[in-house]
């Protein structure tokens, strides 16, 4: 009996070991990123060279339509980059406390918002990852090697619950007046926050089709 007792706490520890192990060795779930561009110690904005300069559009009569003087961004950044990205993207309402003033604002913005989004749910495999991701995405971004589309530059990072990133969205409607008018508003609220659309008119009567209580239909182009 003494025999077969020591048996079976010796088996017993077998499976707690081989389990034990077994969990040490299963990889953590959740993606991991690895740098290929940035150090741990070393923020990207800190690898470059920052200046300071006008954003300035003006139009073909020499009148400036546009400006913003003073506005941080990288040295090696064309003034065409600079117009478009200060004009367009940078956020709050011009000579006002809220007005981004830098790219490192932009950038920090877009880049540490998906990179919190991450960590909330639960899509990286350690905290390291998640930083790796945020810095490697602000170096990238910085440095003009990618690019986000226009939604997720005007949209991302202010308080906005849902912010609208997608940049194109393909609608359907049917051939009822209150389908085509509720077309027109689902168009409209993407035009809103930056988007464009598209849409297939193909359930719409033709102009050459006769309506059921006289004349014929208007077409799809006439609601276009």
């Amino acid at each position: 009996m003494a025999h077969a007792v020591k048996a079976v706490e010796q088996a017993s520890g077998n499976a707690s070991t081989a389990g034990l192990q077994e969990r040490v060795a299963a990889p953590a779930k959740g993606l991991t990123i690895s740098r290929r561009w940035t150090r741990p110690t070393i923020h990207p904005f800190e690898e470059i060279t920052w200046e300071l300069r006008s954003a300035t559009i003006g139009n073909e009569k020499g009148e400036v339509v546009f400006e913003q003087k003073d506005v941080e961004v990288p040295n090696f950044w064309s003034q065409l980059a600079t117009n478009v990205v200060v004009s367009k993207y940078f956020r709050g309402a011009l000579n006002t406390p809220q007005r981004e003033k830098s790219v490192k604002q932009l950038i920090g913005r877009v880049a540490n918002t998906i990179a919190d989004w991450g960590i909330t749910d639960g899509y990286f495999a350690t905290s390291d990852d998640a930083e790796t991701f945020r810095a490697e995405l602000t170096h990238l971004l910085v440095n003009q090697y990618g690019a986000f589309n226009s939604p997720v530059w005007f949209n991302v990072g202010i308080e906005q619950p849902k912010p609208q990133c997608s940049a194109c969205f393909i609608l359907s409607v049917d051939d009822t007046m209150e389908s085509i008018l509720e077309w027109y508003r689902n168009e409209g609220m993407i035009f809103k926050y930056g988007s464009g659309s598209g849409l297939n008119v193909s359930t719409i009567r033709s102009a050459r089709e006769r309506l059921a209580g006289g004349g014929t239909a208007s077409g799809p182009v006439s609601f276009m």
